[in-house]
């Protein structure tokens, strides 16, 4: 009698086993054959205040633990991973924390990321100069080096000198392939990217190596929220700048394999309404053109810093963008998650935006 009770007890924790749930809102791709690649906006309101910091580790974790899971090949920030490049008077009204504590927590949660996926990092106007991008100088290059994620070098193929004069992966372009998508390059941009650099992408896109490949561009200032136009004229004193128009028309618009634009930069909060759609929609943007060869080139904006709360709020609320690549070879599945609140039970019903600006498709034709 008591080894059959033994071996009930033991069948009903077994299937109790199966039964659980070990993740609280784990994620799962449409299809087994897809890859993904995710999108972090700006995520500067996370490193100023201390209290904040938390969640910007809590979201690199994630990625980190879904690596398998999500089949992620990339990481895509669109820049802004700090909020002041060179500063040691902390405003308790915008900050509590130095640049150098700022660029060193940063760095800390991109650990996370190391030997485990490649990142690639949009210079933002926030990583350059005293305050938000009006001088030359930065310290890119001394905390997200090639040196630090192995993922680097399996990807990497390419650079060019940044504004200080040294190598860097400020203006970095970076090789996949993909079994159903074939060869895809990613390449992003230094703050409003100077002349040569988009020049030298290009000559790079349109070059014998690179012109079968689909390209895409990571760029921090480019779409303007509500709007949905190409930022321009933008009142910041760095020389040679360029910005979403520039971009466009002397480098997106002339290269046929450039098929998607990703950016940050622009937004503001709905303090009325906070987490509403029109919250979201307030730091989004999306825009289909027509280059000079005929092509539809998606470009969207994602920018998470006033979903938190506004801009002195908790940051961004773990708010993240997977793009997922469909083994169709032409679609691409966007769709907005919360990584606080999916890791809940309480919350995760909350975890999910399925606002037109939040969840898409982009049908990509060859």
């Amino acid at each position: 009698m008591r080894k059959n009770i033994l071996c009930v007890l033991g069948a009903l924790l077994f299937v109790n086993s199966l039964c659980a749930q070990h993740r609280a809102d784990q994620q799962h791709l449409t299809d087994p054959n897809s890859f993904s690649f995710i999108v972090f906006g700006d995520p500067q309101g996370y490193t100023k205040y201390d209290i904040n910091q938390p969640l910007f580790e809590l979201c690199t974790a994630w990625i980190a633990d879904n690596v398998e899971n999500l089949n992620i090949q990339g990481v895509l920030f669109t820049g802004d991973l700090v909020e002041q490049n060179e500063n040691i008077v902390r405003n308790r009204k915008m900050l509590n924390q130095t640049s150098k504590q700022m660029w060193e927590w940063s760095s800390h949660c991109l650990k996370r990321l190391d030997n485990r996926v490649t990142y690639m990092i949009a210079g933002g106007n926030h990583e350059y100069g005293y305050v938000r991008g009006d001088e030359e100088f930065t310290h890119y290059p001394e905390y997200y080096t090639f040196e630090r994620n192995s993922k680097s070098a399996e990807h990497l193929v390419a650079t060019y000198p940044s504004r200080m004069g040294c190598q860097s992966l400020e203006n970095a372009a970076w090789e996949f392939n993909e079994k159903y998508w074939g060869k895809l390059l990613v390449i992003n941009f230094e703050w409003a990217p100077r002349d040569e650099v988009l020049e030298w992408a290009k000559n790079l896109c349109n070059s014998k190596t690179y012109k079968d490949h689909l390209v895409i561009v990571l760029t921090h200032t480019y779409l303007k929220e509500l709007t949905n136009t190409l930022t321009d004229k933008e009142s910041y004193k760095i020389k040679s700048q360029n910005f979403g128009k520039q971009t466009w028309d002397k480098f997106v618009r002339k290269c046929p394999n450039v098929r998607l634009v990703i950016c940050g930069h622009t937004g503001h909060p709905d303090y009325k309404h906070p987490g509403s759609a029109q919250d979201f929609k307030n730091n989004t943007a999306y825009l289909e053109s027509i280059n000079d060869a005929g092509k539809k080139v998606f470009q969207f904006m994602w920018n998470i810093q006033c979903l938190g709360g506004g801009w002195e709020g908790n940051g961004g609320d773990g708010w993240i963008r997977i793009l997922e690549f469909l083994p169709d070879g032409k679609t691409i599945k966007a769709s907005t998650y919360s990584v606080l609140f999916g890791i809940s039970h309480m919350t995760k019903q909350f975890a999910h935006r399925t606002d037109p600006c939040c969840q898409f498709d982009m049908i990509i034709e060859k």
